[in-house]
């Protein structure tokens, strides 16, 4: 394993943005910003053993502050929706940013993947360092934030997250990285076939917010329990969870996990190339989200526009707008406390 360290441009407030390089045994490789603690590329080999880059992106800082969409950013203080922007905790009503409104979306306009993450690294992974001051979007305590970038020499890439803080918060972490097997820039996904370890969906309304049911997948477009092309039921008009989400963009509840390390959630083929990306995680859930919202207007780093349904994300977290539903799996974090969690996306061949 080899990690290297690099510019790559500064901020208009003048703040310098590195880049960390990780390869494996191999050739698998990685590159990680500061800037919002973006998975910038991913090389993955396919059957014939030719790489190419698996995630969305742009090839300039200047895109990732001006034209981003959270392409493989680091997202906090909240994953996912808060709706209205508020939550009560410890009976105190709390306000946070809503920059998609009616709700709150990924930590608001001074979220994760807006802040320079300090970063150090050793002979195998990054670990990047992120201190957010109490009232940051709203949210209450003064969190401290390490995620630690690893390649593992079997194939797979795996983020560990840790947290602590000084006052009773909500915390939702995970990565937004938009995947294409086929690589980046080389059209839809609709043909790339997917299977998702869950018996249920979170349901929501018409602006994405939980309603509070667990919805069941028997006999739905979103049953993945077996492998499905995810193009074979997206345009379903009939089913009304996917007309609100202009295709799939919602939470699977993940089967319970038999102890604290990370338990297989989704598994994606992509038939021409061969390649396999399985996800384990520690999170109750992973957000399926198929580029519902690329409209062709975003250039990514192979010089192609990125259109709906170029990739898929597979962000493992908490359900949306926990903090407002007791009955969902909590995310308050107190002091004393430290939050952890992994996910591991494992790269392997299909097998005729």
């Amino acid at each position: 394993m080899t990690v290297r360290r690099a510019p790559f441009g500064t901020l208009p407030d003048g703040r310098a943005v590195e880049v960390f390089t990780l390869v494996n045994r191999r050739g698998m490789t990685a590159e990680i910003l500061t800037y919002g603690g973006t998975l910038l590329s991913l090389l993955v080999p396919d059957r014939d053993r030719r790489l190419a880059d698996v995630v969305l992106g742009y090839g300039r800082l200047d895109d990732y502050v001006h034209r981003n969409q959270y392409f493989g950013a680091l997202i906090g203080r909240y994953a996912n929706r808060v709706g209205g922007g508020r939550f009560t905790l410890d009976g105190r009503e709390h306000a946070v940013d809503v920059n998609q409104p009616p709700n709150a979306l990924h930590g608001g306009e001074d979220g994760f993947d807006k802040a320079v993450w300090q970063a150090s690294s050793d002979d195998a992974s990054v670990r990047l360092t992120h201190h957010s001051p109490d009232g940051t979007g709203g949210y209450p305590g003064t969190l401290d934030v390490a995620v630690t970038y690893r390649l593992t020499d079997a194939g797979g890439l795996r983020i560990e997250y840790l947290a602590t803080t000084d006052r009773p918060t909500v915390l939702n972490l995970t990565n937004h990285a938009y995947w294409n097997l086929a690589g980046e820039g080389s059209g839809d996904v609709l043909d790339h076939e997917l299977t998702i370890d869950a018996d249920a969906i979170v349901a929501v309304d018409e602006t994405l917010i939980p309603t509070g049911e667990l919805r069941p997948v028997a006999g739905t477009p979103f049953d993945f329990r077996e492998p499905h092309r995810i193009g074979d039921r997206i345009r379903d008009g009939h089913d009304p969870q996917l007309m609100v989400g202009r295709g799939y963009d919602h939470c699977y509840v993940l089967r319970p996990s038999p102890g604290a390390e990370p338990f297989r959630a989704a598994r994606i083929v992509e038939p021409r190339s061969g390649r396999v990306m399985e996800v384990f995680t520690t999170e109750p859930g992973v957000q399926l989200y198929t580029g519902n919202q690329l409209l062709g207007n975003r250039i990514g780093k192979s010089g192609r526009a990125y259109r709906q349904s170029d990739a898929l994300c597979l962000e493992t977290q908490h359900f949306p707008d926990s903090p407002n539903h007791p009955g969902f799996p909590s995310t308050v974090l107190r002091p004393g406390e430290t939050f952890t969690s992994a996910t591991e996306y494992r790269f392997s061949i299909a097998t005729a």
